[in-house]
């Protein structure tokens, strides 16, 4: 079981909820943050005096406020710490549900467990905590499906981006100038278009409201 736990969470309510949780699990050595760039620096001070954090919780969505921080976001967080100490075991506890997300941070940023704040999410969080203590990934039950090699989701972070512009209204001229603002590619019309009609096959979509339906149902937007 972990001797040293780093709650991260700007909400203090959220925060004693994890508390007990440890509590009933005798994790006793715990200290909280509620900044993503505080708990960065605590973990990174941590393992320069060679008592480095056995776990990191954190939430991923921090209300901006008077200080600048070099983290803007909690999955900003999560991404650099297992770049930077790929042994650091991290649990995402969040109200974020979208299976994209999930499926990012548990697949390409080996996140070790990611659980859904909610009803059951404390009694989650514990069980999340014993099979990460045991090498094992645990996901909660609605968004498990990210995870499933049936789900139809090979769909990249630029294919989420075009049908999010799509969903706000954009047209396919207004996306290629958008995208060309922001150095995505391929930004031309031709590419966007090959593309969409790409998605709208895959989705077996009838139009592009209907794509943007089945991708928002599927909690890719």
């Amino acid at each position: 079981m972990f001797h040293k736990v780093l709650v991260s969470d700007d909400l203090g309510s959220i925060n004693q909820g994890v508390l007990s949780v440890l509590d009933s699990m005798s994790i006793n050595n715990v200290q909280q943050v509620q900044y993503c760039d505080d708990a960065y620096l605590k973990i990174k001070k941590a393992v320069l005096d060679k008592v480095p954090f056995d776990l990191l919780i954190t939430d991923l969505s921090f209300v901006t406020d008077h200080r600048e921080q070099q983290f803007r976001s909690g999955e900003e967080l999560v991404i650099r710490l297992k770049q930077e100490y790929p042994e650091l075991k991290i649990i995402v506890y969040s109200v974020e549900d979208r299976l994209q997300r999930v499926r990012s941070l548990m697949g390409t940023h080996k996140t070790n467990a990611y659980v859904c704040k909610g009803r059951r999410g404390l009694i989650e969080l514990g069980e999340a905590i014993s099979a990460v203590s045991n090498n094992e990934q645990y996901v909660s039950l609605q968004v498990a499906s990210a995870l499933s090699a049936k789900s139809n989701l090979e769909i990249e972070d630029y294919d989420i981006e075009l049908v999010k512009l799509l969903s706000n209204g954009l047209s396919q001229d207004e996306i290629s100038a958008h995208l060309k603002s922001k150095n995505i590619t391929p930004s031309s019309l031709s590419s966007i278009e090959k593309r969409l009609n790409k998605l709208r096959i895959q989705f077996k979509a009838n139009n592009a409201i209907h794509l943007i339906a089945i991708v928002k149902d599927l909690g890719l937007i």
